[in-house]
Order: C-alpha cells, then structure tokens, then sequence
C-alpha cells in the first residue's frame, strides 16, 4: 500500500502509488489461491466493499467458486455514495499534516482530517431509528447544556471517539486509496454497460442479502443484482433482514442474518459432496 517502502526510492509510496480497483484486489485474490493449492472454494462471501469482490471474483473465474455470498453491497457506487467518499477524501487532504501524501517521511499522520473522515464514514453504516434509539438526545455526562462546541450530546462524543480511536490502527493515504477502488468500482462496465452479460455463464450459486435499515446499499440496490442473475438463469436466492441497525449490520450479532448465512453454507456443503461425490 501506499504506506510501504518504494525501493526505488527507499521512502514511502505515498500518493506514487499506483490506484488499484476491485479487479486488481479480485485477481490478487485468485493468485493467492493458486498459491496455495486451492482449486475450488465451496464459498465466496463478503459484506459492502467484499461483496464488491465477491461479485467481481465470479464473474471473473466463473467457475473458480461453488457458492457465493455478497452481503449489503451494488453492482455500481451511487452519486450519494461518491459523494461520502470525496467528503471524507477532503476532509483528509485538508489537513495540513497531510502535506500532498508526504506526511509519512516526517513520522507523522494527518490525524484530525482522518478523524474527520472516520465520523463521516461511521454516520453513513448507522440508521437514523438506531442512532436515535441509541442515542437521542441524551446528554455526555452533564445536566444541561454548555453553549460551548465542545460534546454536549452522546452522539457526538461517540463519533469524536470513533474518529480518535481509527487515527491509531489506519493509515490516512490507504483510506484514498480504497475509497477510491469503491468509487470506481462498476460490474458492467466490462460487459458492454450490462449486469445481465456480467453473470452470463455463470455456474455459481447465489444468496445475496441486504438490510432493511441500510441506506448506504439499499435493499433495491442489492435487489438490481438479484434480478440480473435471475435473468442470466442462475441460481439465486435473496434475503432481506430486518434490523435498525444499517450498513453495520454484518458485523454484528444479528441472529436472523447469522441463521440465514448457516442455513445457506450448510445446503451448499451439502450439494457440493453430492455433486462432487466426496
């Protein structure tokens, strides 16, 4: 990544580092698999930019994966999404730490623009009924207000924790980077603008799942992949949970997402000895 040592130079990659895309990450993937002996996965799954992957992979190495999973996830970033990422890409390339990517040969790291980036992202994986439920308007350890700017509310002193605590563990050009890959992330772009010829010949079978509350991949969004991989003739199904949690859905103990995913690789596993004859 940008972070790492460019042994031309013997300095950090930076903003020299080329822009990569779902495909590249997809095609490093396979080689990995290769590697290491793996001819076959029994499943491909992956939540928002891995379910990007998973989608790419198969339409890619058509036969390379039995079952697959994208979770919460499009075939293409929205207007609305481009526009999150440039907000957090700014709020990133306005601090002047960040001095044009260079920051790392000086030790340092931009961190009040990364922050600034991780609260935007962070408000875009909740739902508006579960920030509220979580938080309302519940005051951070005080009676009334101050009348200051500093964390009168809850909500405001947990995304001012979120943003600290991602400073510590994330590097502020890797963030450029991936959300630029999603950004230009588009399944049909290499089928003749078509996600119906993006899935043609394809052998893997589907379970594609979104969530009620998640405004930053809508069930509509996740529903458009569905109904191009119904009309390729593939082996689709669908699932929409129910939860006010958002986009962050998958990364939490949901029971009915869990049961759903079991339920589904369990069947799979089960189709795969049979047609395999293991």
């Amino acid at each position: 990544g940008p972070k790492e040592i460019d042994k031309k130079t013997n300095e950090p990659y930076g903003l020299n580092f080329p822009v990569i895309t779902i495909r590249d990450m997809v095609k490093a993937q396979e080689t990995l698999l290769d590697h290491l002996g793996i001819e076959k996965l029994l499943c491909a799954t992956g939540g928002s930019m891995g379910g990007m992957q998973v989608l790419e992979f198969c339409t890619i190495f058509t036969n390379k994966t039995f079952s697959a999973i994208p979770i919460a996830c499009s075939a293409s970033h929205s207007a609305q999404n481009i526009a999150l990422n440039e907000l957090a890409r700014q709020a990133i390339m306005a601090d002047p730490v960040w001095d044009k990517g260079t920051y790392l040969k000086k030790n340092v790291q931009p961190k009040n623009g990364l922050a600034v980036a991780r609260m935007v992202g962070h408000i875009s994986y909740l739902s508006e009924k579960g920030m509220q439920e979580k938080f309302g308007r519940k005051l951070q350890e005080k009676a009334d207000y101050e009348f200051s700017f500093d964390a009168d509310f809850q909500v405001e002193s947990y995304l001012r924790h979120q943003g600290s605590a991602f400073v510590e563990r994330f590097d502020a050009n890797s963030i450029l980077y991936i959300t630029r890959a999603m950004d230009y992330f588009d399944l049909s772009k290499h089928f003749k603008g078509s996600l119906i010829e993006a899935f043609k010949n394809q052998k893997t079978k589907f379970l594609v799942i979104s969530f009620s509350s998640d405004w930053l991949y809508t069930t509509k969004e996740n529903k458009d992949i569905v109904i191009a991989l119904n009309a390729s003739g593939v082996d689709v199904s669908f699932s929409e949970i129910k939860t006010d949690k958002g986009h962050d859905s998958f990364l939490l103990d949901e029971s009915e997402f869990l049961k759903t995913l079991k339920g589904f690789i369990d069947s799979m596993y089960i189709k795969f000895k049979n047609e395999t004859r293991i």
